[in-house]
């Protein structure tokens, strides 16, 4: 299908990349062109095959999905990946998001979800709202890695201080719009200041601006600026 979002399905469970199939195959803008069983199938056949969007299971046999995402993200021009998880706000999750994916999901979500999440993914958003990426690492932030804080503040130290101030509130949760009555812009403009901060610090959607800040302890647990 010309045109179509291209979508690889990895599971060790065939009953569900079978349903998961099902509702993709009815979208007339998706194809599913590969299904992997663990994460080092999908890698062997990601070299292969050219793929937009992984759903990617966590706990799988001889690769799991978190650092099957590592492996895939750091690979020049990846495919999006969104985490396939049992429970919501688990260390999984937590990990998939730290390994470069771009938002998790619920295996039980409705398809319509799963749908929007899939075109949202594809089109650069990120899928996770940043308020509960945020909660999620205030509650595993003990797991981040101290050794990463220097590096990633001298990363930050690209912005200019107006995007250093959007970037900061992206991490603590809110929204464009938000943003934009919190410093008195227009949201179009939080909009592009938000599109710089990605660019230069090299960061594919908002998730990742979280995690960053987060990283280089920029925000507290808690989602309250952390001192330079």
């Amino acid at each position: 299908m010309p045109n179509s979002i291209r979508v690889m399905l990895v599971d060790d469970q065939m009953l569900l990349r079978t349903g998961f199939r099902m509702v993709l195959a009815a979208q007339p803008d998706m194809e599913v062109v590969a299904e992997a069983g663990d994460g080092q199938e999908a890698i062997d056949l990601l070299r292969g095959t050219a793929v937009d969007v992984v759903l990617m299971d966590v706990r799988m046999p001889r690769l799991d999905g978190v650092e099957a995402t590592r492996k895939i993200c750091a690979a020049e021009n990846p495919p999006k990946v969104l985490i396939l998880t049992t429970f919501d706000l688990d260390e999984y999750a937590f990990s998939g998001l730290q390994a470069g994916a771009s938002g998790f999901m619920l295996k039980d979500v409705p398809p319509a979800e799963l749908l929007a999440a899939i075109r949202s993914v594809h089109s650069g958003d990120a899928v996770v709202a940043p308020s509960t990426t945020r909660r999620l690492l205030d509650r595993f932030s003990s797991m981040l890695p101290s050794t990463g804080k220097e590096p990633r503040h001298k990363e930050v130290e690209k912005l200019t201080e107006r995007e250093r101030e959007v970037m900061l509130l992206v991490a603590q949760g809110l929204s464009n719009g938000e943003i934009a009555a919190r410093l008195v812009l227009s949201e179009a403009t939080v909009k592009t200041h938000v599109g710089r901060i990605l660019t230069k610090l090299g960061l594919r959607d908002r998730v990742q601006v979280v995690v960053l800040a987060y990283e280089a302890g920029l925000v507290r647990a808690g989602g309250s600026p952390g001192a330079r």
